[in-house]
Order: structure tokens, then sequence, then C-alpha cells
């Protein structure tokens, strides 16, 4: 689809790339039943299930939709997209399948502590970070560089009062369905429908909403699998992005696009990227 001359140079790719750290970044969530009984008194023996319906019922009354608030959403799943320097691309859901909460989370400010990569999101200013912030106060944990807006004393770093995570007009998280909207959210759309558009696999046979669904039929190796799809997708958008705006070229776009597949290739044994590979055009 997009023309090259067929050479790549090398030495300025490199250097593009050794310049920051990408991280794109999906998180897959469920009611917080614990959290529901807590909040509104109901009995500590009621069933989750129960527990869910009855307050599913409470917002379908009250507002019409019967999705969570966020800081009643527990994150069920973390999957980044890695790409760093010389390094291969890599997409991992963070922590063990059996890890809590708290633990994932931890991981992904441990991330941003480590590297500070610019964070790219769908949506990740709207839904997935202020879901991070609530169930990091629940959880007591500290994301000391994700918070660094340059005027304490964390770290000192003077050019994060002008580009930090926090800023919406800025980059360092780039939130791409926020940013190509012009911030104006009449203008959103979803991931999956600009995703396959643009000749990306988009969702496979799983979304957000049936989550919860999937996670009650012990299903949560399906979603952490789906949650790194959303994660892929997101970053080839990016790429996208990234050639719209000029920021790589034809040459250093088809580059990035093949490290991706690259990365599929090597990774044919699980079928989240065997459907992935069949379904990119």
């Amino acid at each position: 689809m997009f023309a090259h001359s067929g050479k790549y140079n090398t030495l300025q790719l490199d250097k593009i790339k050794i310049m920051r750290s990408l991280l794109s970044f999906d998180i897959e969530t469920i009611p917080d039943a614990n959290g529901i009984r807590s909040l509104y008194s109901l009995p500590e023996n009621l069933p989750d299930a129960e527990t869910v319906e009855w307050m599913q019922q409470k917002r379908r009354a009250e507002n019409g939709t019967d999705f969570m608030p966020l800081h009643l959403q527990k994150v069920v799943a973390i999957s980044c997209c890695m790409r760093k320097g010389e390094e291969k691309i890599k997409v991992a859901t963070l922590g063990n399948i059996t890890d809590g909460e708290d633990v994932m989370i931890s991981k992904f400010f441990d991330i941003i502590e480590r590297e500070t990569p610019q964070l790219i999101s769908w949506n990740g200013g709207g839904f997935d970070l202020p879901v991070l912030h609530y169930r990091s106060l629940v959880h007591g944990i500290t994301a000391k560089r994700y918070w660094d807006t340059g005027d304490g004393d964390a770290y000192n770093s003077k050019d994060f009062k002008y580009s930090n995570y926090i800023n919406r007009y800025h980059t360092r998280h780039c939130d791409l369905m926020d940013l190509l909207a012009l911030f104006q959210p009449k203008n959103n759309i979803q991931l999956d429908e600009i995703a396959k558009l643009c000749g990306f696999p988009g969702k496979l046979g799983m979304d957000g909403s049936k989550v919860w669904s999937a996670y009650n039929q012990g299903r949560l190796q399906e979603i952490r699998d789906y949650c790194e799809t959303d994660a892929l997708n997101t970053y080839l958008m990016f790429l996208r992005f990234e050639l719209l705006r000029g920021t790589l070229d034809g040459d250093e776009y088809a580059h990035e696009i093949e490290l991706v597949r690259q990365f599929i290739r090597n990774n044919q044994d699980k079928e989240h990227w065997q459907a992935f590979n069949e379904n990119w055009k």
C-alpha cells in the first residue's frame, strides 16, 4: 500500500528509535464486586454475579447504562507493546495469570519509572489511565515518575513541567483517539473500526463488553490474549499516525511494520497471534 525505495537507511532508522522508548498499552476490567458490596452495604456473602447484577440494574435505572463507574472497574489485564531503541518489538501482559490487580498495576508504573517511555493509548485519557489512578489509590501504589509535573522535588526534571503524562495537549502520553478527534468527544471513533479501515486486524472475537462474561467462565487467558491484540492494534495505529504527521517517511514506516510482522511470525505458536496474522490485510 505504501511505496518505498526498497532499501532502508539503517543508521537513520536507528537514530530515530534510539531517541525514545514507545509503550502502547490497554487494560481490561471487570466490575469490582467487593467494592460494590462495601460501598452499598450489601451482604458480604452475596455472590459476585448477584452483586454485579444488582449494581447493573441500579446503573440502568439511574443512567440508562450498566457501565460501571471508573473507581469500581477492577483491572484483570494490562497489556503492553514496547519498542525501544534497536530492540525488537515486545508484546506481553504484565504479571502472571494468578497475580492480583495490585501487582499488575505496580508493574505498569514500574516500567514508566525505569524507562520513561512515551505512552500510547486509544481512549487512555478517558478510561484506562483514570481507572489506573483510582485503583492505585485503593491499593496504595506509588507512581512517582508518572505523576511528575516538574514542580516538585521528586526528580527536579524541569522538562516535565510542560510535557508530562498528565498533560492532555502534549504527547508524553499520546491518546490517539482524543488527539485525532481534536479533543472533541463527538468526533471519537472506536479503535476496532479505524484499525480495520487501515487494513489492520482490529478486534478478534471479543470486546470489552464481553470480558465480565468471559471472566465468569474462567477464560482469563483469553482475556489477556485479547488485551495484547488491542495493545498491538493501538501501536499499529500510532505508526500510521507517525506516517501521517511525517515523523516516519515511507521507508521508515515500512521498516517499523516489518518489525511487527517479525514479532507475529516469531509467535505463531499462540492462537491469538495466528488469528491476528490471518486478519491482517
